[in-house]
């Protein structure tokens, strides 16, 4: 025969609620590393951040080119005027 428990509290079952979380998680992390999915995630972020640093560089060369080219034509014109 089963006796029935009285819950109280908000914290009633907090070992047991955290404990199934964890374990959740657990399974969710062990289903991702051994699915094919991981490596595929895995390889788009390093595509992603080769993108990324393409992108600063080619940025900081264009804005280094832009500032020379408009100290040129500010020089430009304060001798003109």
């Amino acid at each position: 025969m089963r006796y029935c428990q009285l819950r109280v509290g908000p914290l009633f079952g907090l070992a047991e609620r955290t404990k199934t979380m964890l374990s959740y998680v657990k399974n969710a992390f062990v289903n991702f590393v051994q699915a094919e999915d991981g490596p595929t995630a895995v390889e788009y972020a390093v595509m992603l951040a080769l993108i990324i640093v393409v992108c600063i560089a080619a940025i900081a060369t264009l804005g280094s080119n832009a500032n020379g080219t408009f100290s040129n034509v500010g020089s430009a014109v304060n001798v003109a005027s």
